[in-house]
């Protein structure tokens, strides 16, 4: 019979193996970037941020403050140098210097702030209890902002009654990758991954829904459509 540590490694692995298909979703984006020697309209916006959610949850994962969360870890520094790839590519490409400068300045500012909250986590805080507590607070904050940030296109899903700018495999990625982390934080309690992740879930969920209300209303058309950069999201997925 398998046992809950057992279980618990099982659903983390699977939680893996699904983020690290999230991490790679931005990957068309970049590779048109390559193809057209441009960053045309894309924003690094939503890499940085990823960015500084990664670094968050892997002090979350850190034995000091939340022992046992290897997995946790070893997604999130995968996803974190994916991530740095992404704006490597972008600050190549980027040939007018307005998207380097927003890289490094956000890039920069979130190594200052990881640090300075390090920095508190280890003096002000004395147990795992309250470190845990701490930093899952701020991971959940970032996170649910990385899962709810697809519904920013919802307003204009329903103005113009098509789903063509709303992407549902980040939607249905997110879903599957909300479901696991919250099962895989259920079966050894941890309060701040099944919060960020059970949310995550819901939203995703609300997404696919609002997809599925309005995909027989989205125009048909035969002509190549440029994707706007808003639905190139990057979605950072555990906690």
């Amino acid at each position: 019979m398998v046992n809950a540590e057992t279980a618990r490694n099982i659903v983390g692995i699977i939680g893996n193996v699904i983020s690290f298909g999230l991490f790679l979703s931005p990957s068309p984006t970049f590779w048109r970037i390559i193809k057209r020697k441009s960053v045309e309209e894309f924003q690094p916006y939503a890499y940085i941020a990823t960015c500084m959610n990664c670094m968050f949850w892997m002090l979350y994962g850190l034995p000091f403050v939340h022992p046992d969360s290897t997995l946790v870890i070893t997604i999130n520094a995968i996803g974190l140098v994916m991530e740095l790839i992404y704006l490597s590519i972008f600050c190549y490409y980027d040939h007018q210097n307005k998207g380097r400068k927003k890289a490094a300045i956000g890039l920069s500012g979130e190594v200052v702030f990881v640090l300075i909250i390090s920095v508190i986590t280890m003096v002000a805080f004395h147990t795992h209890e309250s470190r845990s507590f701490f930093v899952g607070i701020i991971c959940d904050v970032f996170n649910i902002i990385m899962y709810a940030s697809p519904l920013t296109i919802v307003r204009k899903v329903i103005r113009t009654k098509s789903v063509e700018y709303m992407p549902f495999y980040l939607s249905l990625a997110g879903f599957t990758n909300g479901c696991i982390w919250a099962a895989y934080a259920l079966i050894k309690l941890d309060y701040f991954i099944l919060i960020s992740n059970g949310l995550g879930a819901l939203f995703s969920l609300l997404q696919l829904i609002i997809y599925g209300v309005y995909y027989r209303s989205t125009p048909r058309k035969g002509q190549d459509i440029e994707k706007r950069p808003e639905v190139q999201l990057s979605t950072a997925p555990t906690g």
